[in-house]
C-alpha cells in the first residue's frame, strides 16, 4: 500500500505535488497545536486546587479565576484556530487567490490601469485581501473582546470605541503598508540578478523606521501618552538608568486602561535616544481602575467603562523599579541587538532563497496561475506556504531562545538588588492577568516565551531569601 502511494504520488505533476505538501503540512501543524491545547486544557480542567508549592503565592479564589479564564481563552482558541484552518483550506482548494487576483485585475483595469500596471493591481489584490481578513476576524475579535474578556473583568471598551480603533488601525495599517509594498515591488522588478540585496536593504531600513516612529507618531493615535509626572518614581527610574548607563530622555504612561486592564512595560529608540512607557495599570498610583471616577466625569466615560469594583491592581514604586531593572536588562545584556541581527540575517536569507524560487513556474501553477508569475503572489506563495516547515523551526528556536534571555534579565534585576521585589511583582502581575500557573510541560516548551512563573520565581528564591 505504502508502495502504491508512492507510485501515485511520482505520477503527479509537480505543481500537484507543490500544492497537495503545502496543504498537508499546514494541517499536520493545526493538529499538532490542538493536541498540544488538548493537553494543556487538560490541565485546566484537572488542577481545580492550588498545588502546594503555590500555597504561598496564590489564594485559591485568585487560582479559581485564573483557571476558568484561561480555559475559555483555550476553548475559544481552538474554535478560531480550527476556522482560520479551514477558511485557508478552503480559499486553496477553490481557488480564492487567482480568483482575487483576477477580480483585482478588474477593478484596476476599470479605473484605466491595464494588465502592465502589475503594482497596481497588487496593492488592489492587498487591499482586498487585508479587507476581507479584517471582516471575517471581526466576529472573532468581537467575541473575544465583549464576552471573554468582559466575562473576566478585563475589557474596558466600548462598542463604539471597538469599532473606531479597529477602523483607525484598518486605515494606518493601509497607509503603511501600500506604500512599502508598492516600493518592494518596484525594487525587485529594477533590481536586476541582485535584487535580492536591495529589497533587503529596503526592508531593513523599512523596519528601523517603524520602529523609530512608531511611539511618538503611530502610538498616539490610538492610546494618549503623558510623560510620567515628577515624583519619587521618575526619580528612581533615572537614577536606575544612569547606574547601567542606559541613554533615557523621556518616561511616559500610556492610558492602557482605555482598552484594557492588562499590564506591560517597554523601552524604544535608538542610540542615544531612549524613552521608556509604563501602562498605568502597571502603576499601583496611576491606574485608573484604582480610581473612583470624579462627580461630572463623562467625556472619557463614554468612551470607556469604569470598572472600579475591581480590585486594587497594579504594582508599588519598589516593584515597577524591579520590572524596569528586568527590561533594562534586556538592553544592557544585547538581547534586542540580538533579536534585530537574528531577525535581518534570516530576512535576508528568505529573500536570497526567495531569488533563487522565483523562476519556478511550478509554484505559480501549484496555486493557480498557470499564465502569469505576478512578484506579489511569489512572495505570498513563497514567505508563506514554501517557506511554513522553516518558520515553523524558527518560532521554536526563537522562543527557546527567548525564555534563556527573560532568565538572564531576571538574573540582571537580581544584580541591581532587586530580587525580593521582582518576585513580589511577578506575583502581582501574575494575579492581575489571571495567569494560570500551572502548564503541560510539551505546551510550555513549544508556546512560552516567557518561562513558566514557579520557574522564574524558584530562580530568584536563593537571592530573595540572602
Amino acid at each position: 500500500a505504502m508502495a502504491l502511494a508512492g507510485d501515485l504520488w511520482a505520477e503527479l505533476p509537480a505543481e500537484r505535488r507543490i500544492f497537495c505538501s503545502v496543504l498537508l503540512f499546514s494541517w499536520a501543524v493545526y493538529l499538532w497545536e490542538a493536541f498540544l491545547a488538548h493537553r494543556q486544557r487538560r490541565v485546566y480542567r484537572t488542577t481545580t486546587h492550588v498545588p502546594q508549592e503555590l500555597g504561598q503565592i496564590m489564594d485559591s479564589e485568585t487560582f479559581e479565576k485564573s483557571r476558568l479564564y484561561q480555559l475559555d481563552k483555550s476553548t475559544f482558541s481552538f474554535w478560531s484556530g480550527l476556522y482560520s484552518e479551514v477558511e485557508g483550506t478552503m480559499i486553496l482548494l477553490c481557488g480564492g487567490i487567482p480568483f482575487l487576483w483576477k477580480l483585482s485585475g478588474q477593478i484596476s483595469g476599470r479605473a484605466g490601469f491595464g494588465p502592465e500596471y502589475e503594482i497596481v493591481q497588487s496593492l488592489v489584490f492587498l487591499l482586498l485581501a487585508t479587507l476581507f481578513s479584517a471582516v471575517t476576524g471581526l466576529p472573532w475579535s468581537l467575541y473575544n473582546t465583549f464576552v471573554i474578556e468582559e466575562k473576566h473583568g478585563f475589557n474596558q471598551q466600548t462598542l463604539g470605541f471597538f469599532f473606531k480603533d479597529a477602523i483607525k488601525k484598518f486605515v494606518v495599517t493601509q497607509c503603511i503598508l501600500l506604500p512599502v509594498t508598492s516600493l518592494l515591488l518596484y525594487i525587485i522588478k529594477i533590481g536586476g540578478d541582485y535584487f535580492f540585496i536591495y529589497a533587503w536593504l529596503f526592508t531593513l531600513v523599512v523596519s528601523l523606521v517603524l520602529v523609530t516612529i512608531y511611539a511618538d507618531y503611530i502610538a498616539p493615535l490610538f492610546d494618549k501618552f503623558i510623560p510620567l509626572p515628577e515624583g519619587e518614581l521618575k526619580q528612581q527610574i533615572e537614577t536606575m538608568a544612569k547606574s547601567i548607563d542606559f541613554p533615557l530622555t523621556k518616561v511616559y504612561v500610556v492610558e492602557g486602561s482605555k482598552r484594557s486592564s492588562h499590564s506591560n512595560a517597554y523601552f524604544y529608540g535608538f542610540f542615544k535616544n531612549k524613552r521608556i512607557v509604563l501602562f498605568d495599570t502597571l502603576l499601583e498610583d496611576y491606574s485608573a481602575l484604582n480610581k473612583e471616577p470624579a462627580e461630572g466625569e463623562d467625556g472619557e466615560n463614554e468612551e470607556t467603562k469604569s470598572k472600579t469594583k475591581n480590585k486594587k491592581q497594579g504594582c508599588k514604586n519598589e516593584e515597577v523599579l524591579a520590572v524596569l531593572g528586568h527590561e533594562l536588562g534586556h538592553w544592557k545584556l544585547g538581547h534586542t541587538v540580538k533579536n534585530i541581527i537574528i531577525s535581518q540575517m534570516n530576512s535576508f536569507l528568505c529573500f536570497f532563497l526567495f531569488a533563487v524560487l522565483i523562476g519556478q513556474k511550478e509554484l505559480f501553477a501549484a496555486f493557480g496561475f498557470y499564465d502569469t508569475q505576478p512578484t506579489l503572489i511569489g512572495l505570498m506563495i513563497i514567505f508563506q506556504f514554501i517557506f511554513s516547515p522553516y518558520n515553523e523551526v524558527l518560532s521554536f528556536c526563537l522562543t527557546v531562545l527567548s525564555r534563556r534571555f527573560e532568565f538572564q534579565a531576571d538574573a540582571f534585576a537580581k544584580e541591581l538588588g532587586k530580587a525580593k521585589d521582582l518576585y513580589s511583582a511577578l506575583i502581582k502581575l501574575n494575579k492581575d492577568n489571571l495567569g494560570f500557573p500551572v502548564s503541560d510541560w510539551i505546551f510550555s516548551m513549544w508556546h512560552y516565551s516567557h518561562p513558566p512563573l514557579l520557574e522564574r520565581l524558584q530562580a530568584l528564591k536563593d537571592a530573595k531569601q540572602e
